[in-house]
């Protein structure tokens, strides 16, 4: 195979692993995505997942003013 045709499919490979990666939505947290999945499997007649724990409320930390 000459070296064109490889770099050919290397790049198309590359380009259409690029454009199918990732969603377009915005970021869920994980107990809004298992809000989000309980409330599809009660829409649906399925099992219930468990009920996600509320996140803590976030703590301070000594390195914080550095970030």
């Amino acid at each position: 195979m000459s070296r064109r045709v490889v770099l050919a499919g290397i790049g198309a490979t590359m380009a259409l692993t690029l454009a199918a990666c990732g969603r377009r939505a915005p970021l869920d947290t994980p107990y809004q995505a298992g809000l989000d999945a309980r409330r599809e499997a009660q829409e649906n007649d399925e099992p219930l997942p468990p009920e996600p724990k509320p996140p803590v409320s976030d703590r301070k930390f000594v390195l914080d003013p550095i970030i």
